[in-house]
């Protein structure tokens, strides 16, 4: 019976100061991002001695990013792994990655966030949140049961996009179009019933819930250039040690790193993957071209307007990309 006391007395302090941050993400069970936030867990288990690591709950099991930012106010989750936009109420630069038909390749992205990266990071942690770097979503497209070349066709379509996502809304209004806004878990049964017949995604998510069975047709413009975070509330994560912080965030921060160069090459696959289960490439003409950026250029004019994105930011924005191109030829 002593020496089961003096166990316990060595155990209690370590039990009593344990920590399970509970995530929830969108990702499906059995995917590599969900798979490397698994396997960090248990590397950060092993190196803080058990007294932190990571539950997390993947498939959209704890429901859409607004039931997600409920359950972490009240403490019953602790973060995220998703879209960026999912935070961009809290720190609206965020989005400066996501402006419309900013970028043009993903040596551009490369070039930008070589830049802006650690300041996004920084922005999200000022206004309540502690991230771990971005990990590459890829470019959303869209892709439609019809073919899509030029804006005026987009507007006929009954296009999908998320709900609860106000920036997204904006900017289809500038389009001009009358988009259906849906939790992304009812996607694929309006795409099997015809309540929408086009959406805007990656392909690489396109074929990860096999969205892509369900249309026809791939536009072959960059809309957007998409990336997630895993953030984690600050009030949480604060409660850790100085030490435990200090592991948690090496770990979580490798992981990431090799996440974001993974899904870069997966993305980039996956454009080549949509074709070869029989999607059509629809390439616009120079003309149609020049109609979508005209209209991305309005949208980002109202997004600053709307105080979705600051001007000073749009202006760093436009000034990389005007470094990067005086020193590329553009394809």
């Amino acid at each position: 019976m002593l020496r089961w006391v003096a166990v316990l007395v060595v155990l209690l302090p370590v039990l009593a100061s344990a920590t399970t941050l509970k995530i929830s993400t969108l990702y499906p069970e059995g995917t590599t991002v969900v798979n490397e936030l698994k396997a960090a867990s248990d590397r950060i288990e092993e190196e803080t001695a058990g007294r932190v690591k990571l539950k997390v709950y993947p498939g959209g099991v704890m429901g859409d990013d607004k039931a997600v930012q409920r359950k972490i106010k009240i403490g019953q989750l602790h973060g995220a792994l998703t879209q960026a936009g999912a935070f961009a109420q809290f720190y609206k630069d965020s989005q400066i990655l996501n402006v419309p038909l900013a970028f043009r390749s993903y040596e551009e992205v490369d070039f930008v966030r070589a830049q802006l990266d650690d300041e996004i990071q920084a922005g999200f942690k000022e206004n309540g949140w502690t991230t771990f770097g971005a990990v590459d979503g890829g470019f959303a497209y869209v892709m439609s049961d019809d073919p899509v070349a030029s804006v005026d066709e987009l507007q006929s379509q009954k296009l999908w996009l998320p709900a609860n996502d106000p920036a997204s809304a904006m900017g289809a209004r500038v389009f001009g179009l009358s988009p259906i806004m849906l939790n992304i878990g009812t996607v694929m049964t309006s795409l099997q019933t015809g309540a929408i017949d086009a959406f805007a995604a990656p392909p690489v998510a396109a074929l990860t819930l096999q969205w892509y069975s369900q249309v026809d047709y791939v536009t072959n413009v960059p809309l957007l250039y998409t990336y997630g975070v895993l953030a984690i509330s600050n009030k949480h994560f604060g409660r850790l040690s100085a030490d435990d912080k200090a592991t948690v965030s090496r770990i979580l921060e490798a992981t990431f790193e090799k996440m974001d160069k993974a899904s870069r090459e997966e993305n980039k696959a996956a454009f080549d993957a949509v074709q070869q289960q029989g999607l059509a490439i629809v390439d616009p003409t120079d003309e149609q071209m020049a109609e979508w950026r005209s209209y991305a250029s309005k949208a980002t004019a109202e997004l600053v307007d709307a105080g979705e994105v600051s001007q000073a930011m749009l202006d760093r924005l436009n000034a990389l990309l005007a470094e990067y191109r005086a020193g590329h030829t553009e394809e």
